[in-house]
């Protein structure tokens, strides 16, 4: 695989990870906030910044009771329902250009997540270069098949999804169009633990679905999305904030900027660090080997004397023979004078 091109930017396994950082609604319903949000991301050296595009009404249904309200107990938005939520939580569509803009002037790329086909419409006005596709939407093949027309690049998050599901997923957008697939693995559950994180999976599903692969991570920190990168994660999005402290609908489980910056350093020494598989000295390493220890006359020596456990010695530099040959050298008698601190050679006994 050659990778894929996002904005003239090319990434896979022979470029450095794609750093994804997603606003989602940590906006807090300002676009002086939103626009900050791009800043900060620009200055953490991240290569885009992700929205999502949807408005309650495309999300869910107006109700307040039953099955719309949010009952689970571990979750950051219980006693919740899906309309409010969502209504905190959308960027408004009118923002989208601007802060599309401000990325463009700070040399990063800026697309969404739209939620349903009018997202999608809206968003080809804006000409966005790439689109991705929420872990909850991953079964809306509609969706998918509406995405992949556009023949943009495609991301999709593969939370909760089986791999019949994403085998759906990803057979739609072939088929639609989709020539540039990315599939994120992901956890959804907000934060998601590293327990649950499963990162084995990153490298079988590159082989299974014959495509570039990353993680979306929810886990705290940046320990998980260092690993992916070790498993052959060529994409890492992460959601971030100005300030956890600041609040908002996702700042609980968003990075602050000095850590983002941390992800965007640390995932790519993982990447210069995977290499080749390789034994024996690098060339960097050269000079090292002659501080390995090897086999040293210990005491001043006259021609007849045995070499000894006291001055026959294994120790550093690494000018004389290897270690290995200590016990067969022990006994033997040299053939000439000998000072103390001559590294040993065969031209010793003979």
């Amino acid at each position: 695989m050659i990778g894929v091109e996002v904005d003239r930017r090319v990434f896979g396994l022979e470029s450095r990870p794609y750093i994804i950082a997603e606003m989602s609604g940590n906006h807090n319903r300002s676009l002086d906030r939103a626009l900050s949000i791009v800043d900060a991301a620009a200055d953490c050296g991240v290569h885009a910044i992700k929205l999502q595009t949807y408005t309650a009404e495309t999300m869910t249904l107006e109700i307040e009771e039953g099955e719309f309200i949010n009952r689970d107990s571990n979750s950051l938005w219980i006693g919740r329902s899906m309309y409010s939520l969502y209504q905190q939580a959308y960027t408004p569509w009118e923002w989208h250009a601007p802060i599309m803009e401000r990325a463009r002037e700070r040399g990063i790329t800026c697309f969404s997540s739209p939620f349903d086909e009018s997202a999608v419409d809206f968003l080809e006005t804006l000409d966005v270069p790439a689109y991705k596709i929420a872990s909850f939407e991953c079964i809306d093949l509609p969706l998918v098949r509406k995405v992949a027309s556009t023949g943009k690049p495609l991301i999709i998050s593969t939370g909760m999804a089986t791999i019949a599901e994403i085998g759906e997923a990803v057979e739609t957008a072939r088929e639609a169009g989709c020539g540039d697939l990315v599939l994120l693995k992901c956890t959804s559950t907000y934060p998601a633990s590293p327990e649950n994180t499963n990162l084995r999976t990153i490298a079988h599903m590159r082989e299974l679905f014959d495509c570039e692969v990353g993680l979306s991570d929810h886990t705290m920190g940046v320990g998980a999305a260092v690993a992916a990168v070790a498993f052959g994660a060529t994409v890492i999005e992460k959601h971030f904030t100005l300030s956890r402290a600041d609040g908002g609908v996702d700042a609980a489980f968003s990075l602050e900027p000095d850590e983002l910056k941390l992800l965007v350093t640390e995932t790519e020494r993982a990447w210069q660090a995977l290499g080749e598989v390789r034994y024996g000295p690098t060339e960097a390493e050269e000079k090292a080997r002659l501080r390995r220890r090897s086999l040293y006359i210990a005491e001043d020596l006259e021609p007849g004397d045995v070499l000894t456990p006291q001055n026959l010695r294994r120790i550093r530099p690494g000018h004389g023979l290897p270690p290995k040959y200590y016990d067969i050298l022990l006994g033997k008698r040299v053939t000439r004078a000998v000072s103390k601190g001559t590294p040993v050679s065969w031209d010793l006994f003979g």
